[in-house]
């Protein structure tokens, strides 16, 4: 089986904070350390190395945005979440991450 993880661009994800921040997981798969230089906004920190010990802290009944620095370890985190019983069609991966977020959103968030 194929799985294939959908991206999300910075500004679709903040049109659906918008909408629908009810019913979105904004999952922050940073260190401690990035987290305290910046986060979005609503986000869940729970770092990468940390997941498979939380896994019961993530609902399964929401769509969940995971995101990084620049989307690698957040992809990984997607496919980890899919192949341990979530839905693929509810997980999304922040396309460039918080350094997108940065970038085209928001010019005063501190970057690294």
């Amino acid at each position: 089986m194929n799985i294939v993880i959908k991206d999300i661009t910075s500004q679709e994800l903040v049109n659906k904070l918008d909408s629908q921040l009810d019913d979105i997981f904004l999952l922050d798969v940073r260190e401690d350390n990035e987290v305290e230089i910046c986060a979005i906004n609503h986000s869940v920190h729970i770092p990468m190395n940390l997941i498979p010990l939380y896994l019961d802290k993530i609902p399964d009944d929401k769509e969940i945005v995971i995101y990084c620095h620049h989307g690698v370890r957040s992809l990984n985190v997607a496919y980890y979440l899919v192949n341990n019983g979530f839905e693929p069609e509810q997980i999304y991966n922040l396309k460039g991450g918080i350094d997108d977020w940065a970038l085209s959103l928001d010019h005063n968030m501190n970057r690294y």
